[in-house]
């Protein structure tokens, strides 16, 4: 039986969500051994990886459960989440149809970037980003210049092949939460570090170091100004939809 997990985590505890080679310490890696300790050899395959301290509160994995685990799921999240806590959760198992691919079925995905006006406390730091500069309404029609159909061939990081780097961002958002302001990307796909990448040009506009006219030529390959990358910790990976 195949099922889709849902899973939370704290990505400053870990060197991203995928498996490597140098550190056993990834999210993917981390749920692999503990699905090994509960009998569950098949490995847990993500909806994208997200880097080295970014979070998730709506990562899906897909896994394969063995006959002794298919009518107890409940109990099996138990288990799981006593043996990931603190940093990685569990939120749903559910049984999907045995040909369900938790990365190639996802229809969109919606990041989450959490910032704060405010000096952050020592204990939001990992979590957020200080940006006493905000201009709310200059950051937004930044972002906005990324919504629709472009190729993001200059915007990502390089170091993956990905069979296309056309992509279409469906909305862009900004809005209050409590004592945080947060930035919201949804499309049907990111390429690597692309969000950060965007963010991190909208942010360099508000500032006025750069024009959104470069931004433009930038998404029309015009002119190429390679921003750097937002830092990781405010990102969230809020929600996979398929």
């Amino acid at each position: 039986m195949r099922v889709k997990g849902v899973l939370a985590y704290d990505g400053s505890a870990f060197f991203g969500f995928q498996s490597q080679n140098s550190t056993s310490k990834t999210v993917s890696e981390t749920v692999r051994m503990a699905l090994h300790r509960l009998g569950i050899i098949t490995p847990p395959v993500g909806s994208g990886r997200t880097d080295r301290g970014v979070h998730a509160t709506g990562q899906v994995v897909h896994f394969d459960l063995p006959l002794h685990w298919q009518n107890d799921r409940q109990k099996l999240k138990v288990m799981l989440n006593r043996l990931l806590k603190p940093h990685i959760q569990f939120k749903h198992i559910s049984p999907v149809a045995d040909s369900f691919h938790a990365r190639f079925d996802a229809r969109r995905r919606i990041y989450r970037y959490v910032i704060k006006r405010h000096q952050p406390t020592p204990f939001e730091t990992p979590y957020c980003r200080h940006l006493q500069d905000l201009d709310e309404k200059r950051l937004l029609g930044a972002l906005r210049l990324f919504e629709g159909e472009h190729d993001f061939r200059h915007f990502h990081k390089r170091g993956s092949d990905p069979k296309s780097t056309v992509r279409t961002i469906y909305r862009t958002g900004l809005y209050a939460f409590g004592n945080y302001k947060i930035v919201l990307f949804e499309a049907n796909g990111f390429l690597r570090a692309q969000v950060r990448m965007m963010l991190e040009s909208s942010v360099m506009a508000m500032r006025g170091e750069l024009q959104e006219s470069d931004i433009r030529d930038q998404l029309y390959g015009k002119k190429i100004f390679t921003p750097p990358l937002a830092p990781p910790q405010g990102l969230y990976l809020s929600r996979v939809i398929y």
